[in-house]
């Protein structure tokens, strides 16, 4: 089945339908404010230059987290596991008071947190912002990277979790 993207106002239900056949992967942004730890749950990253390293982040406007984290002096970013699923729903909930109650992590010296358990741990620091739209794309330095080859990454794809599935999962 195919569908049209309209011109009225279920253009962006539809773009969001549309948008949602990209499978990607759940990153966690994190770092320490005020002494304690903040977070998101974003699945618009991607990787931007080797030289300089830098990679890319995409924020609603209307985040309330994002103005925190976009204003940290660095940043952790961790490419969720498959088995953190609930991790990531709590990252993406408004109404979560603490959202690293339960949750292993650790912190590097400039006050990035790196959740345990992820498959990959960049620590970055900011390199600039654009406005884009609804969204504001943040682009970060690389500074450090830890991965974890051994992990597999939760995938979003059509509004779902997912996970990878293996030649040796289908025999």
């Amino acid at each position: 089945m195919t569908t049209a993207i309209s011109e009225n106002a279920s253009r962006s239900h539809d773009l969001r339908r549309a948008f949602s056949v990209y499978p990607t992967g759940v990153m966690a942004l994190a770092g320490i404010a005020n002494g304690r730890p903040v977070g998101m749950a974003v699945n618009s990253f991607t990787s931007i230059s080797l030289d300089p390293a830098l990679v890319a982040v995409s924020a609603a406007k209307t985040s309330r987290t994002w103005p925190v984290l976009s204003a940290l002096p660095e940043l952790g970013m961790s490419v969720l596991a498959n088995s953190q699923e609930p991790l990531s729903r709590l990252l993406s909930s408004r109404d979560a008071e603490d959202r690293f109650a339960h949750h292993v992590w650790n912190t590097s010296d400039g006050g990035a947190v790196l959740l345990e358990g992820a498959a990959l741990w960049l620590t970055c620091r900011p390199y600039n912002t654009v406005d884009a739209g609804d969204h504001v794309i943040g682009l970060y330095e690389i500074l450090d990277v830890t991965v974890f080859e051994d992990v597999e990454p939760l995938l979003f794809h059509q509004s779902r979790y997912r996970a990878i599935r293996s030649d040796d999962d289908r025999a």
